[in-house]
């Protein structure tokens, strides 16, 4: 018997070829969309990357620095001030008499690299900086400073004091990566000013006189002390403190003609360590008894350090503005 062997016809067979190149096809565009993803997150990631370096605009000019440098040494208390708040430590510092809560730098932990006045470039250089910073006291000395390491100084400006040392302080933000650290410390500030200015608005006229070997000197407003005047809203006692004293140190006859009802006192002797007689002591005499201020105990000592040292930090800002706000809400 002779068998017929037929060959079956299978749609399974005809469409394997079909099912394979669609496979195919997908298989390129998945690839397609992974490469096209993956190049996307790509940008993005290169987009969050933060810059290693920064440009700042500081009192001597532009300086490019390192963000978040490594090792850093200052030649100002306000910066260190400002730093301390947002929780920067700094590797080196002047060293000698460190007064008040500065004293806390007198270790092992921290560089000795001279004075504020007279750097030790020996010290500064072995210790191979990222970053120097420099100001008021030590602000001549940049030129040399920068020719071992990115140098800027965040000086105050006197006639702007809080816009320049909010403005140091937002420097100090972008190199250290912390501005958003240092516009919450800023809006604290700010708030606290306006609620101290309402306060000083029916306090009556200040005075603020510094006490030094004896002598007594009077500041007002645009001066080194004048942000009690200028921004925290006391009105002076003395219009034109420069004019009226002729740039010298005043008589006690002076206060009992300005009579002022508040005098803010600062006792330099205390704050850099030398001898003489306390501030409280000086001032104690019939001449100023006569005073409104004396007699209604409306004269605030006022912490010498913070006024006379590290004046010109955000940290320290915020303390004097704390303490004439304390004193006038009574």
């Amino acid at each position: 018997m002779t068998t017929t062997r037929t060959r079956s016809t299978s749609t399974t067979g005809l469409l394997r070829p079909v099912a394979l190149a669609a496979a195919a096809a997908l298989a390129l565009a998945g690839c397609a969309g992974d490469a096209e993803e993956t190049t996307t997150e790509a940008a993005a990631a290169e987009t969050d990357v933060e810059p290693a370096e920064v440009t700042v605009t500081h009192a001597q000019g532009e300086t490019t620095v390192p963000v978040d440098p490594e090792t850093v040494l200052v030649f100002d208390f306000a910066t260190i001030d400002t730093l301390a708040a947002i929780g920067v430590e700094v590797d080196g510092l002047p060293k000698s008499n460190l007064p008040g809560d500065l004293a806390a730098y007198d270790t092992e932990d921290y560089l000795d690299i001279g004075t504020l006045f007279e750097p030790d470039y020996e010290a500064v250089n072995a210790a191979e900086p990222d970053l120097i910073i420099v100001a008021g006291r030590s602000s001549e000395a940049l030129p040399e400073l920068s020719a071992i390491a990115p140098t800027i100084d965040l000086s105050n400006d006197w006639e702007d004091f809080r816009g320049s040392i909010e403005e140091n302080a937002r420097t100090l933000g972008q190199i250290f990566a912390a501005e958003a650290e240092i516009e919450e410390l800023i809006t604290a500030l700010d708030a606290d000013i306006e609620t101290t200015r309402e306060a000083a608005a029916d306090a009556g006229e200040g005075l603020i006189v510094l006490t030094s070997g004896g002598e007594v000197t009077a500041y007002g407003p645009g001066s080194r002390f004048g942000f009690v005047h200028d921004e925290l809203g006391v009105t002076p006692a003395v219009e034109d403190v420069e004019e009226a004293t002729h740039g010298e140190a005043i008589s006690f006859e002076f206060i009992a003609e300005a009579d002022p009802d508040w005098l803010f006192v600062v006792d330099r002797d205390s704050a850099t360590g030398d001898a003489g007689a306390a501030a409280a002591e000086v001032l104690d005499n019939e001449l100023v008894a006569e005073t409104t201020a004396w007699r209604e105990d409306n004269v605030l000592y006022v912490d010498s350090v913070d006024w006379y040292i590290v004046n010109g930090g955000l940290g320290t800002l915020q303390r004097i503005t704390d303490e004439v706000a304390s004193a006038l809400a009574g």
